[in-house]
């Protein structure tokens, strides 16, 4: 798989009917490695070693209703009092960061009202931070760890 802007972590692989299989950590399962699945596999990792998120409180491919659409994010973080504050929306690494993948992830947030967002295609990473308060966000120049959301 291609090598991502992220810190290099270990993965379980296997092999199972000609495909290759990456275990998830969340889900506790092997799911098909995609090139969009390496890039979610990275930061899972990534949040939990380098910003200390914890594993009890990330959601994986969190299923939600958008205008009578079923929806799923690509992950969800969440407070200690389950109340969700970061979404994360993962692109595969060929996928160019447009305004499209934030309307998507705007989307996402107009059912869960978190006060990040993060988009990554595993190469580049933009986080904004919403201000309900004054109706605006800003972008960060860095992810913030999880004790600080």
């Amino acid at each position: 798989m291609q090598k991502l802007n992220l810190p290099e972590y270990n993965f379980k692989l296997r092999s199972k009917d000609k495909k290759i299989e990456i275990l998830d950590k969340i889900r506790k399962k092997y799911v098909s490695l995609t090139p969009e699945e390496w890039v979610r596999q990275n930061f899972i990792m990534y949040l939990i070693k380098e910003k200390k998120v914890p594993e009890s409180l990330i959601a994986i491919e969190s299923s939600m209703r958008y205008n009578n659409m079923k929806k799923r994010s690509d992950i969800v973080i969440y407070k200690k009092n389950a109340k969700p504050i970061m979404i994360v929306e993962c692109k595969a690494p060929e996928i160019k960061i447009s305004q499209a993948v934030f309307d998507q992830i705007a989307r996402y947030n107009m059912v869960l009202k978190v006060n990040y967002l993060i988009v990554t295609n595993g190469l580049q990473h933009y986080c904004c931070a919403i201000d309900y308060l004054n109706k605006t966000y800003s972008f960060l120049k860095e992810i913030p760890k999880y004790q600080i959301l």
